[in-house]
């Protein structure tokens, strides 16, 4: 039995030892499952091409290629550092099974303290390991890393469509390219599409409202309805919180328990909407419609207006019993034939504004702004010392 010492063309490194039996076909599978390649030829040491296992004797060192022409180990300079222990500048690595071939300078020079720099500033310092061809094994992405290698070699990011700057950010984090990290932040940055600020139409808010369970709880927080068609529709315990519905249509909407506290509600029509237990603290109305709406709950729970811009706002033949308008603003409003029963207007603005034949039983005006304001027919005699019970 005779046996044969092979090594992958070009190098002298990670030889195996087989026996040879068969055919040179024989020795070409067994080299193929040792070396880990597709082994389709075998040459000497001499760079002779062996084409009958007759030729070989006990003891050969042979070595097997891929249909790549002969490379002497003993003249190439990745394999005469493997033979010789010296410390070339030339070096292959293997990233995620794609092989890059550069120099140690470019990847220790540029990047001084990044991971690349000190896996090979100095031979052998972090024991890389190598695969059969002798190229250094680094487990990442090979997509995401040949913009990098480019980076370190000529200082501009150049990305080919396709490669997705987020894969290319992570892998610089990773390999600790703090100068490439800052391009690739502002790349990105300037890559994201522009922000969408374009109102919220009925028809998208409706499909939204259409996929979200009852007893969900929707967040409608800091959204832009401006001018939109929402009429009729059911939006109780919804929270609109700092949301733009200016210009909305809300008119018999269900607003029962929304939250619209700093809302824009200006210029909007809220005619015969359900407003029970309604938040709409520090809210801006001005100059909103709010004919006939009802305020009104019937368990107790008090619609508050506290701190809201009501300037201009029409809310006649509304009920608005218990309601908190403490410190709102109500100048030039209309309120007539408003149920005002039980409401706290303490602090609030009420210049110019229309109270005729409101019911002001036992509500709360301490406080409050009322010059020129207009109390006819009104329902009850008014106490200015009357308070909340």
């Amino acid at each position: 039995m005779r046996r044969v010492t092979l090594f992958v063309n070009g190098s002298a490194r990670n030889g195996k030892v087989v026996a040879v039996y068969g055919t040179l076909s024989d020795l070409l599978s067994v080299a193929s499952n040792k070396l880990g390649i597709k082994a389709t030829s075998v040459y000497n040491g001499k760079g002779g091409l062996i084409d009958d296992i007759a030729l070989i004797r006990d003891d050969d060192v042979l070595f097997v290629c891929e249909g790549e022409p002969f490379i002497d180990p003993q003249s190439d300079g990745r394999a005469q550092e493997e033979l010789t222990g010296s410390h070339t500048d030339w070096l292959t690595l293997n990233v995620g099974g794609r092989y890059f071939t550069t120099t140690r300078s470019t990847l220790v020079n540029k990047e001084p303290d990044s991971m690349l720099a000190h896996m090979f500033k100095d031979k052998d310092a972090w024991g890389n390991k190598q695969d059969p061809r002798g190229a250094f094994l680094i487990d990442r992405s090979p997509e995401y890393f040949e913009p990098i290698l480019n980076y370190l070699r000529h200082g501009q990011l150049i990305v080919n469509d396709g490669i997705n700057l987020l894969g290319v950010l992570e892998e610089a984090r990773f390999f600790g390219i703090d100068s490439l990290i800052e391009h690739l932040e502002v790349a990105i940055k300037n890559s994201q599409p522009a922000e969408d600020h374009s109102p919220i139409s009925r028809k998208e808010f409706v499909r939204f409202l259409l996929a979200t369970p009852t007893k969900s709880e929707l967040r409608c927080q800091g959204l832009n309805f401006s001018g939109a068609d929402l009429s009729r529709l059911d939006l109780r315990y919804i929270n609109f919180k700092m949301a733009n519905l200016s210009r909305c249509n809300l008119a018999h909407a269900n607003l029962c328990c929304a939250n619209l506290e700093r809302a824009d509600l200006s210029g909007s029509v809220l005619d015969c909407a359900n407003l029970q237990g309604v938040k709409m603290l520090c809210s801006n109305a001005e100059g909103a419609s709010l004919k006939g709406c009802n305020f009104e709950d019937p368990s107790g729970l008090k619609a508050n207006l506290e701190g809201a811009n009501l300037k201009g706002v029409d809310m006649e033949g509304s009920q608005m019993t218990g309601i908190n308008l403490r410190v709102a603003t109500l100048k030039n409003a209309k309120l007539k034939n408003c149920n005002l029963r039980g409401a706290t207007l303490a602090g609030t603005d009420l210049e110019n504004c229309d109270l005729s034949g409101c019911d002001l039983q036992e509500a709360n005006l301490r406080g409050s702004n009322v010059k020129g304001a207009i109390f006819e027919e009104m329902l009850t005699p008014l106490h200015m010392s009357q308070s909340v019970r």
